[in-house]
């Protein structure tokens, strides 16, 4: 084959080349905006609620992991060190500790019989995260009782908590210290559910992890 034919089929092909690279980006995008728009992954830790689950759970501990996909985010929690075989509830929350202001309940997670277990879940987690009220309105609930909500503009929601499901779970095992009878907070589809396990106050209150993660 002549020199000239042979530069002739390398610009050929490199054409080809060129034609399917460009073909590929109109119809998905840059390929390096892709990768920045959603292979980014930000890491924290939700350590235990109080002095007494630190007493009770020693080895209780999470890790949450944020991940960009297409239209929001995927958010796992992966637990270690709690009570096996139990079931837990997990909310994203205003605020980590007290009264939490205003939670929304995002999954359940149940443990294996070494304590350990995994959630999985996609949505809005990003400093983008708030919820909001434009009236005050009346509907009926789960068990058909009538629910009146607040009227309140847009409030941010930056902080998580995982709560016992079964309230007797955390009472046996002497995790509520002086306590006569197992505690039960709202914190599950029932709204009797236990104490919570653990949380992300080891953030400042208006610097929750969510508030970390870029849409």
């Amino acid at each position: 084959m002549s020199l000239s034919n042979k530069v002739l089929r390398w610009v050929s092909g490199s054409a080809v080349i060129m034609l399917l690279a460009a073909l590929m980006t109109a119809l998905t995008g840059s390929t390096t905006d892709a990768a920045a728009n959603y292979d980014d992954k930000y890491t924290f830790e939700m350590i235990p609620s109080s002095a007494a689950i630190k007493t009770c759970l020693p080895r209780a501990s999470a890790k949450v992991s944020i991940k960009q996909v297409k239209n929001g985010q995927t958010m796992t929690l992966s637990v270690n060190g709690l009570a096996p075989d139990a079931d837990y509830d997990f909310f994203v929350l205003q605020k980590p500790d007290a009264k939490f202001g205003l939670a929304w309940y995002q999954s359940d997670l149940h443990t294996n019989s070494k304590g350990n277990g995994m959630a999985t879940m996609r949505g809005i987690f990003s400093e983008e995260t708030f919820t909001i009220s434009l009236d005050t309105i009346t509907t009926k609930g789960r068990e058909g009782n009538d629910q009146t909500g607040a009227k309140f503009g847009a409030v941010n929601m930056y902080h998580l908590g995982l709560w016992f499901n079964d309230p007797s779970v955390p009472f046996k095992l002497g995790c509520e210290p002086g306590a006569t009878q197992p505690i039960v907070t709202p914190f599950n589809g029932e709204q009797k559910a236990g104490i919570q396990v653990l949380n992300t106050s080891n953030f400042e209150l208006n610097a929750g992890p969510l508030k970390n993660v870029k849409p």
